[in-house]
């Protein structure tokens, strides 16, 4: 495929995303597209460490900062904070089941400065996922 192939397709793929509640979703189908082309994104996973440890994506950021409701649970992100804001990257939330959690961690990192225009959050979550083959674990 020419790379001006992959980005139109990049570029369709990313107008299909959802926005809803003021928040930018992506859509399993989308996103398997995404790990499937290798895009550069930056995967903050919220699951707490069993689930992590169950299934995750290849090249997460563990954080284990679900449900991020307390100062505890933010200072867990601030982890991540420098390696979001050293790139352009799109930033896929990942938590449980792409709730209050998620948005939460979709809320903070826009305070701390990551353009919300780069902020994602899977739809559904982990439990909504239906691509095992792609996660880390599978269960």
């Amino acid at each position: 495929m020419t790379r001006i192939s992959v980005l139109v397709l990049l570029l369709l793929c990313w107008a299909a995303t959802a926005m809803a509640d003021g928040y930018n979703y992506v859509e399993q189908d989308q996103f398997k597209l995404w790990l499937e082309l290798g895009k550069d994104l930056a995967i903050v996973d919220i699951q707490v460490p069993e689930e992590f440890q169950q299934h995750h994506f290849k090249g997460s950021l563990e954080t284990n900062s679900y449900p991020v409701k307390s100062a505890a649970d933010r200072q867990k992100l601030d982890a991540v904070l420098p390696k979001l804001s050293a790139t352009q990257k799109d930033v896929v939330v990942i938590c449980p089941r792409g709730g209050g959690g998620a948005k939460n961690t979709y809320d903070y990192l826009k305070e701390k400065g990551i353009d919300e225009k780069r902020i994602f959050i899977l739809k559904e979550g982990m439990q909504g996922w239906p691509y095992k083959e792609l996660m880390v674990g599978g269960k």
